[in-house]
């Protein structure tokens, strides 16, 4: 999400709006929350990982990134499912799909 935070200014000016979700609550969930400026949703729940076709760790009971970019209309423009810490969307990359989706 930080990287997201650091490029939040550069998104916004292309019409991109970030929204977050966590598998914490309470606290620690405000803390993350706390740090972006963009909304994190809290307790996303095995449930809802299984609806958005994450994968769902058991060790550790969490959801791993799913991160989908959507046009206005709601439609998925590029979907991301990681089982680890690689092959995450980029904010940059971001950018540019959505400066190229402009051009088309």
């Amino acid at each position: 999400m930080a990287a997201f935070e650091e490029k939040q200014s550069e998104l916004q000016a292309l019409g991109v709006s970030v929204v977050a979700g966590s598998v914490d609550t309470g606290d620690h969930a405000r803390e993350v929350a706390d740090s972006v400026s963009f909304p994190v949703a809290q307790g996303v729940t095995r449930e809802t990982a299984d609806a958005l076709g994450s994968w769902w760790e058991e060790r550790r009971n969490i959801v791993q990134p799913t991160e989908f970019v959507l046009r206005r209309d709601g439609g998925i423009v590029n979907a991301s499912y990681s089982d680890g810490p690689l092959a995450r969307t980029d904010p940059d990359d971001v950018c540019t799909l959505v400066n190229f989706l402009k051009k088309a």
